[in-house]
């Protein structure tokens, strides 16, 4: 009987983790997510990819629960639990298998957001890192999934670079329900030819979605030799108790903010179809354990694209509060467990099929992180900053390369203006919230398509005034050295970036476009798209970010 007591106290003692080991477990588990990133980044061909680093790796457990992420883009990796969900469903599973999705119904954003998602069998075995299957209580059902989700520059529709001013989904660009790519490691090549048939430039899909599975091997390999240095049962017990913990100190640090309901409404300027702005209206919960999130009183689903499925309203929801809550709080699942998002289906915020939903993961995702930034600064006063550009500025360019003779399609956001803060200026000429890309250097836009870079500078004086000043936006102009459709969708072009504490509002963005260089320029509505001749001029200009804070007596002035 010792015996036996002695053994349970023994198995309860290799299954204990102290925060140190958590915390090693935790960077482990980040680190898989990250390499794959290296991996796709390094093997992908399209400058959306490689320059832009337009893509966001995570790793999952059995149960389709986010585990770590890498430090990407936060619209992909808050809204890929769902996609790995709707995956998980499909089993049993095999080693070597791979699902493509892109549904934005069935677990994807918008179209051309492709995802991934591989199982992963450990080796029950201590000290053996290969994909055998074992055993297991639910045969054919993985220890761990692993998931990719990259932009790629087109996936067909009704314009190059699949974000037209759509009615309806099917206007985007080719949808695919969750489809084997891959099956026990052999590539079925009828879906590939069937997703490739659909695009404009199918070589680059080509070589992207290879990236793309070369980066689920890296995820799957890394994480079996991670599990094999202490065995599997350790290492998935690890993975549980890191969520556990993850979770008792999220509610731990909800507990040290303000308890009560606050309400906050912004914005879209309109849907690209209509001047009728689109509003986001949100209700903040804090109870000192969690936060509710509740989007009721938002505008009912708009005609045009700016509508962001539930998996995006998630994902904008939990990046504004992890702002909040600071860097100790992880973000895996056990943070999810302490929010509620409340949308209403046939709403902007949750639309039903078959609603257009492109611009929704780029722009609304943006106004619903302001929307819930405005509702924090009510009950955290003097903590928040003001609103940042608050749009992606999404410039989309294609049509035949003359140098090449082929189609051509090229997709890029502009950063903007930081808001400022209670003690800082906001930063100017970057990328905020929702997304974490690079800009594109003038050479590579240059190699990869007909277009030439005629400037590229910080929009001086665009940042709101106040004590701090907001930061200032980007201004890039373009010549087309070829025919090209062009699509803008693009947002902050009537309102600017809201202040706070008696600031002034960022200076909204605008566009312009001349049909040479020496035309009278023309100014753009916020969305839109156009066919251009060659030698016309296209110019982005981003908003700046708020003030903070009202000016001295003596006025403020502009920085130079």
């Amino acid at each position: 009987m010792s015996i036996r007591a002695n053994g349970a106290t023994s198995a309860r003692a290799k299954t204990r983790f102290d925060g140190v080991a958590l915390a090693l477990h935790q960077g482990l588990l980040a680190a898989c997510a990250e390499e794959m990133g290296a991996t796709l980044m390094r093997s992908a061909h399209s400058p959306n990819i490689t320059e832009r680093l337009d893509h966001s790796c995570a790793v999952f457990d059995a149960g389709a629960r986010l585990v770590a992420q890498a430090a990407h883009i936060p619209v992909h990796l808050g809204s890929m639990p769902r996609a790995v969900e709707v995956v998980r469903a499909l089993g049993p599973f095999s080693p070597g298998d791979v699902v493509l999705l892109n549904d934005p119904f069935a677990g994807g954003t918008h179209l051309p957001d492709l995802t991934c998602v591989s199982p992963v069998f450990l080796d029950r075995k201590k000290g053996a890192s290969g994909p055998r299957a074992r055993a297991h209580d639910a045969p054919g059902m993985p220890d761990y999934f692993v998931a990719s989700r990259a932009h790629h520059a087109d996936v067909g529709g009704a314009a190059p670079g699949s974000l037209p001013i759509a009615r309806e989904v099917y206007e985007e660009g080719f949808r695919i329900p969750p489809v084997f790519l891959r099956r026990a490691g052999v590539m079925q090549h009828e879906v590939l030819a069937l997703l490739l048939a659909n695009v404009r430039t199918p070589d680059e899909r080509r070589a992207d979605l290879a990236a793309q599975l070369g980066a689920q091997d890296t995820g799957a390999r890394r994480l079996r030799e991670l599990a094999a240095r202490e065995g599997a049962a350790r290492f998935m017990a690890a993975t549980r108790a890191l969520l556990d913990a993850t979770e008792r100190r999220a509610r731990a640090a909800f507990a040290t903010l303000p308890r009560g309901t606050w309400a906050f409404e912004d914005a879209l300027d309109d849907d690209g179809l209509s001047d009728a702005p689109v509003r986001i209206a949100l209700t903040l919960t804090l109870d000192g354990r969690g936060a509710t999130l509740d989007f009721s009183r938002s505008a009912p689903q708009a005609a045009g694209p700016v509508n962001a499925v539930l998996a995006v309203t998630k994902a904008a929801s939990l990046y504004a509060l992890r702002c909040v809550l600071g860097d100790d709080v992880a973000v895996n699942d056990g943070l999810l467990r302490t929010v509620r998002v409340v949308a209403p289906e046939g709403s902007v915020v949750h639309p039903r099929p078959p609603a257009a939903v492109g611009a929704g993961n780029v722009e609304t995702s943006q106004r619903i992180v302001d929307t819930v930034f405005g509702a924090l600064a009510q009950a955290l006063p003097g903590r928040l900053p003001a609103a940042s550009a608050g749009t992606m500025n999404n410039l989309l360019i294609g049509g035949a390369d003359p140098r090449t003779g082929r189609a051509f399609a090229y997709y890029e956001t502009l950063g903007g203006g930081h808001g400022a803060g209670p003690g800082w200026r906001g930063a100017s000429a970057m990328q905020s919230h929702m997304t974490n890309t690079r800009n594109t250097s003038a050479e590579a836009l240059e190699h990869a398509c007909p277009v030439r870079v005629l400037e590229a500078r910080v929009r001086r004086g665009s940042g709101g005034l106040g004590t701090f000043t907001g930061g200032d936006g980007i201004a890039r102009t373009l010549e087309m050295l070829a025919p090209t459709r062009v699509t803008v969708i693009a947002d902050r072009r009537v309102r600017g970036p809201w202040a706070l504490a008696g600031g002034e509002a960022g200076t909204p963005g605008e566009t312009l476009v001349r049909e040479h260089a020496r035309a009278r320029a023309r100014r753009m509505p916020g969305k839109f798209t156009v066919d251009l001749p060659k030698a016309a001029v296209l110019t982005v200009a981003s908003p700046g970010g708020g003030g903070w804070g009202r000016r001295s007596p003596s006025g403020a002035k502009r920085r130079s």
